[in-house]
């Protein structure tokens, strides 16, 4: 006969169960993520008692000698080993060490789209020490000549395929930058070529020393943003940025089987960082594709065997804006990560397209801090609990929109919103979570810091982004700071208009912002839209759908119809241009229209209008 506790020593191991599931849903996610972080920190400081800095790099480098015919590298059906990648950059490496002059901490700019030569020229110009810009391919002119003369480098290198925007800034660029193509020849004056003499290059490794640091902080790396708001700047990437950003995909399940998709820019944080170097930190096998197509894109999944694919922005949306075809669910992938699918797109893409787990996260390319949504809630950008702001403290604070600023009360402080409430997203910034800046540009770097917070003395990253936290600590995007416009005394959410004007059938793509209007405060909503194929415009039910599920200060006011919809080279809607020009139907060839409620329907807005609107004789 058992002993009278037994019984009820199991009743109250049941209840305590079932009150964990009740109010502590998330308990042993939160411990597990805890435990792999303080896994990955102490295997990480036990290295560096041992005189060993853990970078990725020199994780490549061993895995080269570990599994060095194991496929690192899939590029247009061509397979790079690990050893091959390896001895290619030593190649890379001994070129340049020798007929380039460079030395440790040297700046070197890479211009150069999707390929192989890319990882080649990092890792080669890496196991110098030298620091690697990389280069968006996608700007041209002055934004290309900012970027290059921001990051002050010695070389720059060009792939063959980019040799046409080099041509149209050599005659502006610097004298004192060394330029290096990716080619065996060359008819640019000044111009060093770098195919013809890896050809006689050595494979053998350059002197450990040269790469060898003892910094975690030292800076590798300079990427810079999409300047979807102005100029890019070039955030400053160290060693830890670089182990962090690598351990992404393992931290949401990854495993050295996984065959990894990356369609995205190499150039950008997500495609290098979380892309190529957890590939490395987990040692799988990687496919690079030149550029994402969305007509291609299941067809090499197939192809592959591709396990894992990586998504920014509006990715998923184009593959789900694709004709259905027989066998989408054909496929072996079981992990998405990346970061920007909205709800209603994370819907239709694992309906559409089958078991899928996406591994959503929010980050940025400077920033200090991270969120995971582990549980694969649709809609969250992540989660955070008690263990994550212990280590990585972070708030939601109160955002003045009339003067575009945090809010501080009659003392000067910041508050903090409440949970459900839209609040600007700060990061604690300490010496366990630094925030390194931009390289040369102190005022932009100064600019993201708040002092005295919620204290005198204390000091905080802005993240730009406004979040809100649920009831269950789930992080859910709101906007950024400069997409949130005020009309009529109230806040507008481009996102929240950008979904209902997206919900109409024959609307393809969605770019909501606010424009100026003379004698008016705040800023009026326009919405840039393309129509899907074969589908026509209908005026009267844009009106009706905007009139039905917005409320009235949200309803834009202005609509401009585009051929294509502009995105920067990550994916995302290029605004910057479109604010500037306005609704001035004298500038802009494309057909606009104006909310006419008289009519309930938007109309055409000529310069007959235009005009109307700007001496205040139609009231909006």
């Amino acid at each position: 006969m058992l002993p009278l506790w037994v019984p009820g020593m199991a009743v109250g191991m049941v209840s305590l169960h079932l009150l964990q599931k009740l109010f502590f849903p998330y308990l042993w996610q939160d411990l597990r993520d805890l435990l792999q972080a303080m896994g990955h920190g102490l295997s990480a400081a036990v290295r560096r008692l041992r005189g060993q800095l853990p970078t990725v790099l020199d994780r490549f480098v061993m895995l080269a000698q570990e599994q060095p015919h194991k496929p690192f590298l899939i590029y247009d059906g061509c397979v790079h080993t690990y050893q091959e990648v390896d001895r290619r950059s030593n190649q890379v490496a001994q070129v340049f060490l020798h007929q380039g002059g460079l030395k440790k901490r040297d700046t070197v700019a890479l211009l150069m789209t999707n390929e192989p030569d890319f990882i080649h020229v990092w890792f080669g110009l890496a196991k110098l020490g030298c620091v690697v810009a990389f280069l968006n391919f996608t700007i041209r002119s002055k934004s290309l000549l900012h970027c290059i003369s921001n990051c002050e480098p010695k070389l720059l290198v060009v792939g063959a395929d980019m040799l046409g925007t080099l041509k149209e800034i050599l005659p502006s660029l610097q004298k004192d930058i060394d330029v290096w193509v990716v080619t065996k020849d060359s008819t640019l004056p000044s111009v060093h070529t770098l195919l013809d003499k890896l050809e006689d290059a050595s494979e053998d490794p350059v002197p450990v020393h040269l790469h060898c640091d003892n910094d975690l902080k030292s800076s590798v790396l300079y990427i810079f943003t999409s300047g979807t708001t102005g100029l890019p700047k070039a955030a400053v990437i160290t060693n830890l940025q670089v182990l962090n950003a690598a351990g992404g995909l393992c931290a949401f399940g990854a495993t050295k089987n996984d065959i990894i998709y990356i369609t995205l820019p190499l150039y950008h944080g997500s495609a290098a960082l979380v892309g190529i170097c957890g590939c490395i930190e987990l040692g799988a096998t990687c496919v690079l594709r030149k550029k994402f197509s969305a007509s291609n894109f299941w067809n090499d999944c197939k192809k592959y065997n591709v396990t894992l694919i990586q998504y920014i922005g509006e990715l998923c949306r184009y593959l789900c804006n694709q004709p259905v075809k027989e066998g989408e669910k054909d496929h072996k992938v079981r992990l998405a990560i990346g970061n920007g699918i909205r709800s209603d797109v994370w819907r239709e893409f694992l309906d559409r397209f089958g078991n899928i787990k996406i591994c959503e996260f929010y980050g940025t390319t400077e920033g200090n801090m991270s969120f995971l949504n582990h549980a694969g809630k649709i809609g969250a950008i992540g989660r955070t609990n008690f263990f994550h702001k212990l280590f990585s403290p972070s708030d939601l604070i109160k955002y003045d929109f009339q003067k575009d600023e945090p809010f501080r009360n009659k003392h000067g402080w910041c508050e903090k919103v409440k949970k459900g409430e839209a609040g600007l997203l700060i990061s604690k910034v300490n010496t366990k979570n630094p925030f390194f800046g931009y390289a040369g540009n102190k005022r932009e770097t100064e600019k993201k810091l708040l002092r005295d917070v919620f204290k005198k003395g204390d000091l905080y990253l802005n993240s730009g982004d406004l979040l809100v936290q649920d009831q269950e600590n789930f992080l859910y995007f709101w906007d950024r700071i400069g997409d949130t416009f005020r009309w009529k005394g109230e806040n507008v959410s481009t996102a929240e208009v950008s979904d209902i004007v997206g919900m109409l059938d024959f609307i393809q793509d969605t770019n909501v912002y606010g424009v100026l209007v003379p004698d008016h405060e705040g800023k009026a909503g326009m919405v840039a839209f393309t129509l899907k194929p074969n589908k026509t415009l209908n005026l009267e039910q844009i009106y009706e759908q905007v009139v039905t599920c917005l409320p009235s200060y949200a309803c834009p006011l202005f609509l401009r119809l585009q051929e294509t919809m502009e995105m920067t080279g990550t994916l995302k809607q290029q605004k910057f241009r479109l604010v500037g020009e306005g609704f001035n139907p004298s500038v802009i060839t494309d057909p606009l229209y104006f909310f006419d409620s008289s009519k309930k329907s938007y109309v055409p807005l000529t310069k007959e209008l235009h005009a109307k609107i700007l001496s205040g004789q139609m009231k909006l």
